[in-house]
């Protein structure tokens, strides 16, 4: 064991001085250490010409873009979960998440944007409401519906039929990585199928006046732990006109009639 002996007064002020003496010990920093390097070195870049200058500011500033939430038909599916008949007397502004469920799957009808169903253990909690589309009998064809006990929609074979629909997309040069999400129950199915599509890279436009719970409560946090975990919060509205993007798109005056019928029906989310 080695011992310590204060030997004078002085001493203190000599043990204080030992950090700085330790610095003169570590070897010599040259000036070719880089503790922390950049993506691009504009050290060791030096460009030569106009276009290998153009060149490196727009690699820059490629690496620089976010994904700011933007969506188009082409690479969007609409994910419908657990709007069930035994939930209708249940769940807070009911009637208005039906009214947005209608408006959405129309929307989606009419951009050919791919739809998706589950249904939470139906022979406890029931089919679909079939007032949740403008034509029933969509529900389980043009919409197949997925059985489950798991609280996720990302069950294997929904899993699998997604994976499918992200390999098939004739509309776009990018799959199908943009999920609109409505339904029942917010704090719980939804969102933990909100987490599983963020946990594998999807984008998630979480539609505010689509969800919700038996409880305002339950409702409110959900959609404040699915935005922070990076889920887009928005609605419906927001969702269809940035679907179509310009007045000139040519489905913009079947789809505004759309909006124009929802725009007359209850929404009790107004209020809150």
């Amino acid at each position: 064991m080695v011992k310590i002996h204060v030997l004078s007064e002085s001493a203190p002020l000599l043990l204080l001085s030992l950090p700085l003496l330790s610095l003169l010990l570590l070897p010599p920093i040259t000036s070719a250490f880089t503790p922390f390097p950049p993506p691009y070195s504009y050290y060791s870049f030096k460009p030569t010409s106009n276009s290998q200058t153009m060149s490196f500011a727009a690699t820059v500033a490629n690496t620089a873009a976010r994904n700011v939430g933007k969506l188009t038909p082409s690479t969007s599916v609409l994910l419908i979960c657990d709007v069930q008949t035994r939930f209708r007397p249940l769940i807070h502004n009911m009637e208005s998440l039906l009214h947005t469920t209608k408006f959405m799957t129309s929307v989606a009808k009419e951009l050919e944007i791919p739809m998706v169903a589950t249904q939470q253990y139906t022979k406890v909690f029931g089919p679909t409401i079939p007032e949740a589309f403008a034509d029933p009998s969509d529900i389980g064809t043009l919409c197949p519906v997925f059985e489950k006990k798991k609280f996720s929609m990302l069950t294997d074979e929904c899993s699998s039929h997604l994976q499918t629909l992200s390999a098939t997309n004739e509309g776009g040069e990018t799959p199908r990585t943009n999920y609109l999400l409505l339904g029942i129950e917010a704090h719980v199915c939804l969102q933990q199928t909100a987490l599983d599509l963020l946990e594998l890279g999807h984008s998630v436009h979480v539609l505010a006046d689509g969800v919700s719970s038996q409880q305002c409560y339950d409702r409110k946090m959900a959609l404040k732990r699915m935005e922070q975990s990076g889920a887009w919060i928005t609605t419906s509205q927001s969702a269809v006109f940035m679907l179509l993007g310009s007045a000139e798109h040519e489905k913009f005056k079947s789809v505004s009639a759309l909006v124009k019928g929802r725009m007359g029906e209850v929404n009790e989310f107004n209020d809150e």
